[in-house]
């Protein structure tokens, strides 16, 4: 089973530690890629906000995205 990350603005993803998801905040579309990069390869859903979507784009290495409501 793979883990869970939550990838964003600080304010909107800090709660997601409280599931056991890992939080990285990220609020520039730089710090968005390079946290993407980084993730470890053990988390497969990754929970994001909108615009963290919109700079990873189609990341194509297996992992489940879910964007969050604006």
């Amino acid at each position: 089973m793979g883990r869970v990350a939550a990838m964003g603005d600080p304010t909107r993803v800090r709660g997601w530690a409280l599931t056991g998801a890992s939080v990285v905040p990220a609020e520039t579309s730089d710090e968005a890629r390079r946290a993407w990069r980084e993730l470890p390869d053990e988390v497969s859903l990754v929970i994001v906000t909108p615009g963290i979507a919109k700079a990873v784009g189609e990341p194509g290495n297996g992992r489940l995205i879910v964007v969050l409501p604006p």
